[in-house]
């Protein structure tokens, strides 16, 4: 007899079921996000915020921001660990936000996945929470697809869009900066989650190394180090703009330092940043040593131990610190703001760095 079984969404590799299960594994982690505008639960087709919050606002603007974490999600999958992933994410899209004042407000992600594993799912969206609760953001909702054929069973990857407000007359920006300012740096925790492609190539391909090896100067496995989370700054720009003036901020992520930076730095003004005035982490020189890496390559590609930029007043610099060092974050004066003159970027590191 011939086979009458005619073909089906499960047949083709979608998974409805496991889905479903999915959704309510990851509801108790979205729950600790809310807010009081949130309106609604997980579930529904869309993601409801009481905009009325903004009426104490004389002139809100929205800031907006989408991204993902790259080729880091290919390290969580070698690993087989889900639940730090998400941090990456949320930082990648609040920590963009934050840089203009805005305040976080709410965040939507998306997971694509080959084959849908109920419980690494909620383990990514366990990682979203906890970074939204860290950014102070709500996670509104979501949407995991399932794309067998397109993406091997253990494949996956994940992206994020967010939305913020400020003020129009706290907006931060070039307009803002002054000759004489002062450049603050914060470090980062890691690579975060830029430059994995040439991480990747460097020391996993060329290099050979395996990610359970234990290196020195790291003093954890080389898989752990390349998944520690992205620092999440939303927070502590947020509690630096209460206390102290603030220019602009510069979050530094793909392309590195110098570019990210230029990038809110205006015409005519010019950023000069002293590498002396930090070291890089181990893993920054075990990158470039493995892979022959130049370090102008390197600062192109990486953050170099810099993960977030405040520009401020000179005369700010103090209270800025301390206000830094009181939420814990390691901050220093890295550079100051002079006029172009003849150079043809906005912005340079000097020196070397410190031993």
């Amino acid at each position: 007899m011939p086979d009458t079984t005619g073909a089906s969404y499960a047949a083709a590799g979608v998974d409805i079921e496991a889905g479903d299960r999915a959704v309510e594994l990851m509801k108790e982690w979205v729950k600790k996000t809310r807010r009081p505008e949130v309106l609604g639960g997980l579930g529904g087709f869309a993601g409801l915020f009481d905009a009325s919050a903004l009426k104490n606002y004389e002139r809100p603007l929205l800031a907006s921001a989408t991204d993902g974490v790259g080729t880091k999600v290919d390290i969580a999958r070698q690993l087989g660990v889900y639940d730090t992933i998400g941090h990456d994410l949320v930082a990648m899209v609040m920590d963009d936000i934050v840089v203009c004042g805005a305040e976080p407000l709410f965040m939507t992600d998306y997971i694509c996945v080959g084959k849908v594993h109920p419980e690494r799912v909620a383990a990514i969206v366990k990682g979203i929470a906890e970074g939204c609760v860290l950014a102070g953001c709500a996670l509104v909702g979501g949407e995991t697809a399932e794309h067998p054929g397109l993406l091997g069973k253990d494949d996956f990857d994940v992206a994020g869009a967010g939305t913020g407000v400020v003020e129009a007359d706290r907006l931060l920006g070039p307009d803002r900066i002054r000759t004489g300012d002062a450049v603050i740096a914060m470090a980062s925790s890691g690579l975060h989650s830029n430059g994995y492609s040439l991480v990747r190539h460097v020391l996993l391909n060329e290099g050979g190394l395996s990610l359970d090896a234990h290196l020195d100067g790291l003093g954890r496995t080389l898989g752990e180090e390349l998944l520690e989370p992205t620092k999440i700054y939303s927070l502590d720009c947020l509690a630096l703009l209460r206390t102290a003036e603030v220019h602009a901020f510069s979050h530094v992520t793909g392309g590195g330092l110098a570019a990210n930076l230029a990038r809110v730095i205006p015409d005519g003004l010019h950023a000069v940043v002293d590498r002396s005035t930090w070291t890089p982490g181990a893993v920054f020189d075990l990158v470039g040593r493995t892979g022959k890496v130049e370090r102008l390559e390197l600062e192109k590609t990486l953050n170099m131990g810099v993960g977030m930029i405040a520009v401020v007043p000179e005369e700010s610099t103090d209270v800025a610190l301390t206000a830094l060092a009181d939420r814990g974050v390691d901050a220093w004066v890295a550079g100051k703001i002079t006029d172009r003159g003849e150079h043809t970027t906005g912005a340079e590191l000097v020196g070397d760095y410190a031993a």
